[in-house]
């Protein structure tokens, strides 16, 4: 195996690796994850869709056994994402970088990934720049204003003309507010007010207060999942700013199943935005939902979930077309301009943003029986990223 050595000042260290890596028999893959920490459980979903994805469809490709190697950042820690990354490539001798919970862990990496052209796989972290923080990312999971720019514009077409935006003061709910506000006005509606409320256990009550106060139409709403969902729909019903006399809007995670269980009938009628709906009546997904619940404990799949296990089938997707060859530019120019369908439906990777295309769900919560869930209302199909390049 030919062998090239590397001095790459980032590292700090002298390097060594493969230029062609056809005479490797194993294809690893560092995943880099935060494993433990504040956002354990978005880790170990998104793993678990990885195994989901390896349990279905083998352990080789184009002839090479796939090895994942696993990192925990205890995260959200993006100087430790980049140390674990460097260890990866210099020790571990992965082929593949993949993962990616959180943005700051993929802004981390990104550079690593740059200097030692290896293709790295984003399974979540949904800022728009970070596909561009270098040209061997990919991303096989959503950024957030593709969501909420399509929700923005659609209920400014479905008659709401004037709305609060409510959303955590961190960049995911900077780039969730700004996508919604632009695209909301640009179709005709006005945003009335605007508020931040703290990441970390925030009491919502005096925030919502001042939209009551402001009288909105609807209010728009993006604060991270875990228990704010619950804790903000309980606050809004408490000042009786419910549905259907105030609309409320989100992105998806405000109407997580766990979520929708702690809310209860004060979560009726709530509209969000997403690019994943776990009850989609669709062969694929219904087939996907059970297996990934018999594997789980009949825990059920999330936005974390399925960018894992669709960030695998394209990493075997790539291998396939290379014949095995795992360098970075050939896996990169192979995945440029991929399509498939997934069990959230048809999706490809924008051969110019290297970035996501799919659909984006309009889901309404109803009442199913004696149960609510997510109910799609509208399909808005080949959304891309409108930040970086795509749909203007």
């Amino acid at each position: 195996m030919l062998v090239r050595k590397a001095a790459i000042a980032a590292f700090g260290l002298g390097l060594a690796w493969s230029t062609g890596a056809f005479a490797q028999e194993t294809v690893k893959i560092g995943v880099i994850l935060p494993y433990s920490g504040p956002f354990a459980d978005a880790g170990a979903q998104l793993d678990a869709g990885i195994k989901l994805y390896m349990q279905q469809h083998g352990d080789e490709v184009a002839g090479k056994k796939i090895e994942i190697v696993r990192k925990d950042t205890g995260g959200p820690a993006p100087d430790v994402a980049k140390r674990l990354a460097q260890e990866l490539v210099v020790r571990d001798n992965v082929d593949i970088l993949a993962g990616f919970a959180l943005t700051p862990e993929a802004l981390g990496a990104a550079d690593v990934a740059t200097e030692a052209k290896k293709l790295m796989v984003v399974m979540n972290a949904a800022t728009s720049v970070v596909t561009e923080k270098s040209p061997y990312i990919v991303r096989t999971s959503v950024t957030t204003p593709q969501v909420n720019d399509a929700l923005g514009k659609w209920a400014a077409e479905h008659g709401i003309k004037q709305a609060y935006t409510l959303v955590a003061d961190y960049g995911p709910g900077h780039d969730a507010a700004k996508a919604f506000e632009t695209a909301f006005t640009a179709a005709g509606g006005k945003i009335v007010g605007s508020d931040r409320t703290p990441v970390a256990n925030p009491d919502f009550s005096a925030f919502v207060q001042r939209v009551k106060d402001a009288n909105p139409e609807a209010v728009y709403i993006f604060v991270p999942g875990g228990a704010q969902p619950a804790a903000i729909g309980k606050a809004l019903s408490e000042r009786g700013l419910t549905p259907p006399n105030t609309k409320v809007l989100g992105q998806g995670e405000l109407t997580h199943p766990e979520a929708l269980e702690s809310m209860g009938e004060t979560a009726n009628g709530i509209i969000t935005g997403f690019h994943y709906t776990l009850e989609r009546d669709d062969p694929l997904n219904n087939e996907y939902v059970k297996a990934y619940r018999d594997a789980n404990k009949g825990r059920s799949p999330d936005l974390f979930s399925i960018g894992g296990y669709d960030g695998m089938h394209l990493i075997y997707e790539a291998l396939k077309k290379t014949n095995g060859d795992t360098e970075g530019e050939a896996l990169v120019e192979a995945a440029k301009g991929m399509s498939w369908t997934s069990p959230r439906g048809p999706m490809s990777i924008d051969p110019e943003t290297r970035d996501v295309v799919q659909t984006i769900y309009i889901r309404e919560v109803q009442k199913v029986g004696d149960k609510l869930q997510n109910v799609i209302v509208e399909e808005i199909k080949d959304v891309k990223d409108p930040l970086h390049g795509a749909a203007k």
